[in-house]
């Protein structure tokens, strides 16, 4: 995980996870819009999964 990666996550992360995958982008889009800590962790969990 490259510390851009990681501050795209705290400051947006869909932008974070865009070359992740359709689904990934989608999952974390819908948990930010539900509250942006939900979205910081879940790409933070797939930025650390796809290392």
């Amino acid at each position: 995980m490259s510390l851009l990666r990681v501050i795209l996550a705290i400051i947006f992360p869909p932008l974070a996870v865009l070359d992740c995958g359709c689904g990934s982008i989608l999952i974390v889009t819908i948990l930010t819009l539900c509250g942006w800590v939900p979205g910081i962790i879940a790409a933070l969990i797939i930025l650390n999964k796809n290392e």
